[in-house]
């Protein structure tokens, strides 16, 4: 019989685990990114959460955490506009509106550069 089955747990379900005691051989491995969403969607799906701390021997603050950073990424996903045309819209505006305050500033110069010989008059 594996470890795995006489501790009541699935066998393979530790791969990366920290036990609760953190005696385990593989205690020092970390957990994939995959591997935390997929316990994250087993939360948010409903799996008790003391359940699955002994499950995957993960303390039950820690499963906390992804849960939280893991809602706090898709609310902060959800508030990004993709191609809101309103947006292009205004960034075109404001292109435009510094295009045409540049071309300003250089008539602005020549005329003044100009002026001095405008000022000149005629000897008749």
């Amino acid at each position: 019989m594996s470890e795995g089955k006489k501790k009541g747990v699935a066998p393979g379900s530790l791969e990366g685990a920290r036990s609760a005691t953190g005696s385990e051989a593989g205690a020092a491995k970390r957990w994939s990114a995959n591997r935390k969403k997929e316990v994250v969607l087993r939360l948010l799906r409903g799996e008790s959460i003391d359940a699955l701390s002994r499950e995957l021997g993960v303390e039950i603050y820690r499963l906390e955490q992804w849960r939280e950073r893991a809602l706090a990424a898709l609310d902060s996903g959800l508030r990004e506009r993709g191609d809101d045309p309103l947006t292009r819209q205004l960034d075109a505006a404001k292109h435009r509106i510094g295009e045409l305050t540049m071309e300003i500033e250089i008539l602005r110069r020549e005329r003044e550069a100009r002026r001095p010989f405008a000022l000149k008059r005629s000897p008749r």
